[in-house]
């Protein structure tokens, strides 16, 4: 099934998940929040329309038919036109495991079943507002020994060759990078960086620095740029 409603909208969000009751509740009060919403039940569906529509958030279901949300994930990184959509996932699981996982193959956060569809709209208006802070106010390219962070258009490379973040990994590291040297508060760097505060989040962070540490860094375990405040934060070193 696919639908949207009220095309004036300048919000764009797509909905996946199995679960009619779910769209149908998640529709109404992203709807209600002036948002233009299109909602699909499995996978295949939801990339379908991920490709037509180019939504701005995407809210995903992790247990799906055809592809689950994790394929999907997967599908979207790779896809350069897709690959900067902002990610939550939705999961009936309660195992941490099951969460990393959602965050290690790329979903910017998540929300566990059963939810306050008002937490999702939150959640939803934080990735909106990041979004647009980003794409209003790209700062200037940031060069530190063998990184070059382009906020303009979400790249970073090492040592001249592309690494793939996702878009949450990347608004960590530019984060810590505009205040290189000075240690930001696990509070903070959750507020700049994924748009809200939640405590919640704490594991979802401390999950993204253990991917951004793989992908840059010679030994993660000695970490040359993203140091660890204990019982602090976190620093960029430069």
């Amino acid at each position: 099934m696919i639908g949207h409603a009220n095309s004036m909208a300048n919000d764009r969000i797509l909905i996946v998940d199995d679960d009619p009751d779910i769209c149908r509740i998640l529709r109404g009060y992203l709807e209600q929040a002036g948002m233009t919403v299109f909602a699909a039940n499995d996978g295949e569906t939801a990339l379908h329309t991920l490709r037509r529509e180019r939504p701005d958030v995407l809210v995903l279901d992790l247990m799906l038919p055809k592809r689950d949300g994790l394929d999907v994930t997967r599908v979207v990184r790779s896809e350069p036109a897709l690959a900067a959509t902002p990610i939550i996932m939705l999961t009936a699981r309660v195992d941490d495991t099951d969460k990393i996982v959602g965050l290690e193959m790329g979903a910017d956060d998540y929300v566990t079943k059963p939810f306050n569809a008002r937490e999702v709209v939150a959640r939803v208006r934080a990735q909106l507002r990041r979004k647009t802070r980003e794409q209003s106010n790209p700062s200037a390219i940031i060069v530190v020994g063998d990184l070059r962070i382009d906020a303009e258009h979400f790249e970073l490379t090492r040592r001249g060759t592309k690494v793939d973040l996702t878009p949450t990994e990347f608004k960590i590291l530019h984060t810590l990078a505009l205040n290189a040297n000075h240690t930001i508060t696990r509070d903070e760097l959750i507020e700049q960086a994924m748009g809200y505060a939640y405590e919640g989040l704490g594991r979802a962070l401390d999950t993204h620095m253990r991917n951004l540490r793989t992908k840059i860094e010679d030994d993660p375990k000695t970490p040359r740029y993203l140091i660890t405040a204990h019982g602090i934060g976190y620093r960029f070193t430069a």
